[in-house]
């Protein structure tokens, strides 16, 4: 009968000699409701121009938050899934729809925008973001600011943080502006420095300061660390 070599590893003596396991990945609500109300678009055979359900449905419907079904549809307009359009509400899109409807935002502006040089572009595209993040400041509806824009522990990106300030803005024209200069002046790469200047964005929205929003967005799309 063989003998034992030592006594009974327990855990932690298990756990010696491997690389730990990394953390899971929570996926955020709204990221799982956005596939749900894509899904449903999907099972129902909606088309482009079809009207989704108001806000206020939906979240009785689903059993969730306002501010959760708010940034959904932020996710899905950034997506181009659907268009969200002030007094009418989240119209299905297209797959093949041209982004941006509103007078304006058409083949001619973006033809326009690209005959310039990315560095006036990029500071055009500045002073449209100022101009959003203005707007978002001044929602009235100070718990949907906080419920959209609150730390959660993890760095901001870029577009998910900006797709809830255009929600919040509720600013059709500026959001196709934006939208049409996004080619030409695409969102920064990931950094501490982007980190650090989306939290001041995000900081300044919640509190209601629509001059310190705007400030933040200087230098936004290219951030120095």
């Amino acid at each position: 009968m063989a003998g034992r070599s030592g006594p009974p590893r327990g855990p932690e003596d298990a756990a010696r000699g491997r690389a730990p396991l990394s953390p899971l990945r929570r996926e955020r609500l709204y990221e799982s409701l956005a596939a749900h109300i894509s899904d449903f678009i999907e099972a129902q055979g909606l088309v482009g121009g079809d009207r989704l359900p108001p806000e206020r449905q939906l979240s009785a419907e689903l059993g969730v938050s306002r501010a959760t079904i708010s940034r959904a549809l932020a996710a899905l307009e950034t997506r181009g899934r659907i268009e969200v359009r002030h007094g009418v509400g989240a119209l299905v899109r297209d797959p093949d729809a041209p982004a941006g409807s509103a007078a304006g935002s058409g083949p001619g502006l973006a033809e326009a925008v690209a005959a310039h040089p990315r560095a006036e572009v990029t500071t055009a595209r500045e002073a449209i973001l100022a101009g959003i993040a203005r707007a978002a400041a001044v929602n009235p509806n100070d718990s949907l600011r906080v419920a959209m824009l609150a730390d959660d522990g993890r760095p901001r990106r870029f577009d998910e943080t900006w797709m809830c300030v255009r929600r919040l803005a509720g600013a059709a024209l500026l959001a196709d502006l934006d939208q049409t200069m996004a080619t030409s002046a695409p969102a920064p790469a990931d950094s501490p420095a982007l980190h650090a200047r989306l939290d001041l964005l995000a900081s300044a929205i919640i509190r209601g300061d629509a001059a310190a929003a705007a400030t933040a967005c200087a230098g936004l799309l290219d951030p120095v660390d």
